[in-house]
């Protein structure tokens, strides 16, 4: 089992910025690959952002590339969203994943349904 906390979510006007944590505990979360997603109400859960396990690969959605930015620190059991230039369509709750094979296969890191633990996540409020 792997246990995943979110935090650094909050309210913040357009153009601002945001650093979200998700810490790890439990098994090893070294080799975990890792992965943010979002949900805003009355929308489907989708792909933000992913690393892989080692951190040499990361991946992006094309509405967030250029401003957001995926890091882990595995001495610390973390994973890092930093969020930059934030606009009102970015409000959602982002969630962070785990699975040891997101990255096995092209782009599977993209699907949520492929992610074994959850966050509970963190509410991201943009104000226009």
């Amino acid at each position: 089992q792997v246990q995943l906390v979110e935090s650094g979510g909050g309210l913040v006007q357009a153009g601002g910025s945001l650093r979200l944590s998700c810490a790890a505990s439990g098994r090893t979360f070294s080799v975990y690959d890792m992965g943010w997603f979002r949900q805003a109400p009355g929308k489907e859960r989708e792909f933000v952002a992913a690393i892989s396990w080692t951190g040499g690969s990361t991946n992006y959605a094309a509405s967030v590339k250029g401003r957001f930015s995926i890091s882990r620190d595995n001495a610390k059991n973390t994973v890092y969203l930093q969020m930059n230039s934030l606009k009102p369509e970015d409000t959602a709750v982002y969630y962070c994943a785990a699975d040891r094979r997101a990255y096995a296969s092209g782009s599977g890191y993209q699907n949520s349904h492929l992610y074994d633990y959850w966050g509970q996540g963190t509410q991201v409020t943009v104000s226009s």
